[in-house]
């Protein structure tokens, strides 16, 4: 009954975190008028992982609630991708982006062999979205305008659906995935956090 309790608190908290979770990003852009410090290969590669990683749990009839937010997350990315291209002055990418992400994720379910060799793959390239976002702030020395509240809740978020992967499917694939980007998006976190700082005491100083 506890178990039952705990699971439907950890399913219902991520769901609703991931519903603003890349809100404050957002907010932050549409401030700031700029993306300097988001890397637009980091967010590309986590729109693929996450393409992978729900079409992966539909595909094998997976438990909803233990997937749900990962439509929601899609959709946050999409317009995080063109307020990028749009601040960036190159809007018109979009289009060849959105017909490379859709016909991806249409090729990913022909064949069963696709999608399993894909969810292997699907670790490696969400690992390779955070290491972009971090090697774009160590060249900088500074974390722009990355929010360090929409990484703390993207940390939240898999170490809750560590907990409910646990005790639903069991799928080590998928908790070998959450255990890393839990780890992953904390270390983003902790050096958007140290840039933020930094920045904050340097401009004291010059004040």
């Amino acid at each position: 009954m506890q178990s039952d309790t705990l699971l439907h608190i950890a399913n219902f908290s991520t769901l609703f975190v991931c519903m603003v979770l890349k809100f404050p990003q957002i907010f932050v852009l549409m401030r700031a008028k700029c993306s300097t410090g988001i890397s637009l290969n980091s967010l590309l590669l986590e729109l693929i992982g996450f393409i992978v990683f729900v079409t992966y749990q539909m595909y094998y009839d997976y438990p909803p609630p233990t997937y749900l937010e990962y439509p929601i997350l899609i959709a946050q990315d999409v317009i995080l991708l063109l307020l990028i291209l749009y601040y960036n002055g190159s809007l018109r990418q979009s289009l060849v982006y959105a017909l490379l992400l859709v016909g991806g994720w249409r090729l990913l379910t022909v064949e069963r062999w696709i999608i399993d060799l894909a969810m292997s793959l699907c670790t490696f390239i969400s690992a390779a979205s955070k290491f972009a976002q971090l090697q774009c702030m160590w060249s900088t020395k500074d974390a722009g305008q990355v929010s360090a509240l929409s990484w703390g809740m993207a940390t939240y978020t898999c170490m809750a659906r560590i907990y409910t992967t646990s005790v639903t499917t069991g799928d080590m694939q998928v908790l070998v995935r959450f255990v890393a980007m839990t780890l992953l998006n904390f270390w983003v976190l902790l050096t958007v956090t140290y840039y933020q700082r930094r920045r904050s005491s340097s401009s004291k100083k010059y004040d």
